[in-house]
């Protein structure tokens, strides 16, 4: 089955940082808008931030705004989240995968491809 994958997710304390890595061997993803989405037990799934093919195009979910940075490098098949300023609400199991309708304002209720097993994220207060 293809699948994206994640790594980069730990325990951090409240106002840390870590950066997430989306990736996979088994085909390019250069040709995908690609977003970052969580869940949390016990709560609905959220899309987290997205961006275009070209990278041209992002979006976040306010709650991330100022926060988060979403970047690729299509060179090395790479697309990286990078979480700044982290709060204990930010706790929950992050994936990645590619977007059917695109990096829209609306992504976080796209359909999905390729979706990763995710990596968890465990901030503390």
């Amino acid at each position: 089955q293809l699948r994206f994958v994640e790594s980069g997710g730990g325990l951090v304390r409240s106002g840390g940082s870590l950066r997430l890595s989306c990736t996979t061997s088994k085909f390019t993803l250069e040709y995908y808008a690609i977003g970052w989405f969580r869940q949390a037990p016990g709560k609905e799934r959220e899309g987290v931030s997205c961006i275009s093919s070209t990278g041209s195009t992002s979006n976040y979910a306010d709650s991330v705004k100022g926060r988060f940075t979403i970047s690729r490098d299509n060179a090395n098949n790479t697309v990286s989240l990078q979480m700044d300023s982290l709060k204990p609400d930010d706790t929950a199991d992050y994936y990645c995968a590619a977007l059917e309708g695109g990096c829209g304002p609306n992504f976080g209720r796209y359909g999905l491809d390729y979706r990763g097993k995710g990596t968890l994220v465990t901030v503390s207060s």
